[in-house]
């Protein structure tokens, strides 16, 4: 057999998971294809992606809304209930502001540019905000937070309300651990074939950071505006002070507090955990110097071939 050929096998016989190496080198070439990929492509996608963590949002606070279970196993429900919206997105093949952090990986690897990173971040972050408010809207519009004599806006309003009165270093710290979850989520799923390889791999990290209480900057997008919508409504605040046992202090409860009390910190949190927790060090320990990867395919099968 020559040095370099290598034995086929049949495609119905690829089974394992893609190797750490293979993973690393499979994300640096998705990175060139998303930063490749043209302006309204990306921001339509970016705008499903923001819709569709929205869903899964509102189903999770749907789900736990009367929930009279252990903390620890209610927010593990409201974890998994919220995949959903990763599942969608992931699957589906829309853009995440959050996961695209790591195309930080193909930037250091010099195959895309400045230019072509930050246009990605700027329009899946942007994509994301008016997705994530267009859910906003129709959820508000289906009056689904009446169900329950209001419980289920209650408890929007109180997710929203805890999110608003966090200290900055708290989310900002929530947001570096919670990025760096789903940064690995994403990592994971490029290691699979198949979508149920894909949906397993997202469930336990994204369910893992919801339940943790971490932080993410596109799933708040609907979470407090969803609260802000509902603030004036008398029956919600009736019933989100009997769902918490005392009067609430919503003064926080605005955009101005949804912008500087959370989103500015938790982004700069998604940010540090995403590009430096997992994407620069994946980089660093497979990709950087001179080494690089070339798939080959052969046969349904990916070969990493290095180069020095």
């Amino acid at each position: 057999m020559a040095e370099n050929e290598v034995t086929k096998l049949p495609e119905i016989g690829v089974m394992d998971a893609y190797s750490p190496p293979q993973i690393a080198s499979r994300i640096d070439h998705v990175a060139l294809v998303k930063a490749r990929l043209s302006l309204s492509q990306t921001f339509m996608l970016s705008i499903l992606a923001g819709a569709y963590l929205g869903l899964g949002a509102q189903f999770s606070t749907f789900v736990i809304s009367d929930s009279t279970l252990h903390i620890g196993l209610t927010s593990l429900i409201e974890g998994v209930v919220y995949s959903l919206g990763f599942i969608l997105a992931v699957v589906g093949g829309a853009e995440v502001f959050t996961g695209n952090c790591l195309i930080i990986m193909g930037y250091v690897s010099k195959r895309i540019t400045t230019r072509e990173l930050l246009n990605n971040w700027i329009l899946t972050y942007t994509g994301n905000f008016i997705g994530s408010l267009t859910m906003v809207y129709w959820i508000y519009q289906s009056h689904q937070w009446e169900f329950s004599h209001h419980m289920v806006g209650a408890k929007a309003l109180l997710i929203a309300h805890k999110k608003v009165n966090m200290p900055f270093m708290d989310a900002f710290a929530r947001g570096v651990l919670c990025n760096a979850l789903i940064c690995l989520a994403v990592w994971l799923c490029f290691s699979g074939r198949s979508v149920t390889d894909k949906i397993i791999s997202i469930i336990f990290p994204i369910g893992g950071f919801v339940a943790s209480g971490f932080e993410q900057c596109v799933s708040n997008m609907y979470f407090i505006p969803i609260g802000i919508v509902l603030r004036k409504n008398e029956g919600i605040i009736v019933a989100s002070e009997k769902m918490a046992g005392k009067p609430l202090d919503i003064s926080q409860l605005t955009w101005k507090g949804f912008f500087i009390n959370n989103l500015i910190p938790v982004t700069l949190g998604n940010i540090v955990g995403g590009v430096i927790l997992v994407g620069i060090i994946f980089w660093f320990v497979y990709l950087r110097g001179n080494v690089q990867n070339t798939f080959h395919k052969n046969n349904g099968h990916d070969i990493v071939q290095k180069k020095r």
